[in-house]
């Protein structure tokens, strides 16, 4: 084998893995100690044992400490041992997963999360259509105040109030109200429509029409803030899009504590909005009870009712 250098065996031990036997002569260069001499390119004798494969295939996945120890007795010749100790990479570290336990834990955590929010968002829904029912019935008093101010008070005939295109007499649209929209409650899931067959969600209290005369002025009206006007009318559950019959041709009078409606429009069905002989809207308690909305018998001063002379 040709000589070579001693750096250059130290390499090849180091990335062959093996233990390497080095014996140099005396050189010509700069000694080391006293015997003079040293690793010299010519003077090296290099036997590496027991190379069986290729450097490449030691050099990536293996992870070496090396071990060189170099004596230097004071003698023409030194002797250097080369020593590599190969140590394995530990395995990787085992990764566990969830054990069915855990997976059951967190699917019943993400199913109660879920339920909480879904009944979250119902209530929000909820309060936002109740809102917007407020505005709609807030708005129908602005236009029948307006209504009642052309016309000495007298309320518009029952049943066609929110009026059509051909309408003769005093009614609401198009003169007081631009669009039909406004009479139809967001509880009401009937298709809207601008035709003169449009959804009327709304009805006035029958009881105007029935202790005020033919000509119902509500001037009459003993305790206004106290009186109910108008509210939603429908037969049954308002959920149900069947309940709702009303339209601008024929908007039946609403029945005195709500006759035939079974359930408020919302907060669970334990609240529906009714505008006042005042103007003035709120959301009052569905009943039964007294001043409720079904309360039908009892007209206590101060209390919600039905009756325009109490």
């Amino acid at each position: 084998m040709p000589p070579i250098s001693g750096i250059q065996a130290i390499a090849a031990a180091t990335f062959e893995g093996n233990p390497v036997d080095v014996d140099f002569g005396p050189g010509s260069g700069p000694g080391v100690g006293e015997g003079g001499g040293g690793v010299d390119v010519s003077s090296a004798m290099i036997y590496i044992h027991k190379m069986a494969v290729g450097l490449s295939r030691n050099l990536a996945p293996r992870c070496s400490m090396l071990l060189f120890s170099l004596s230097l007795p004071p003698q023409p010749q030194y002797h250097v041992l080369l020593t590599t100790s190969m140590t394995n990479g530990s395995p990787h570290p085992f990764e566990r997963a969830f054990t069915l336990i855990e997976l059951l834990v967190v699917m019943a955590l993400i199913a109660i999360l879920a339920a909480l929010a879904t009944r979250a968002f119902k209530d929000v829904f909820d309060r936002a259509k109740a809102t917007k029912d407020m505005s709609n019935l807030r708005q129908i008093g602005m236009a029948m105040q307006t209504l009642l101010n052309d016309n000495d008070q007298i309320l518009p005939i029952t049943a066609t109030w929110p009026g059509i295109s051909t309408s003769t007499t005093p009614v609401l649209y198009s003169k007081y109200i631009a669009t039909r929209k406004v009479f139809q409650s967001p509880f009401d899931k009937r298709t809207p429509a601008e035709s003169d067959t449009a959804p009327v969600s709304y009805s006035i209290n029958t009881n105007m029409y029935l202790k005020l005369g033919l000509n119902p002025n509500m001037l009459k009206v003993v305790s206004p803030s106290s009186t109910f006007l108008m509210a939603p009318t429908y037969n049954g559950d308002p959920k149900n899009t069947s309940s709702w019959t009303g339209n601008t041709t024929s908007a039946p009078d609403l029945p005195v504590g709500g006759m035939g409606e079974t359930t408020g429009t919302h907060n669970n069905g334990r609240q529906i909005t009714v505008l006042f002989c005042d103007w003035h809207t709120e959301s009052v308690s569905f009943g039964p009870g007294t001043g409720t909305f079904q309360d039908s018998t009892s007209d206590p001063l101060g209390k919600k009712h039905w009756d325009p002379t109490q």
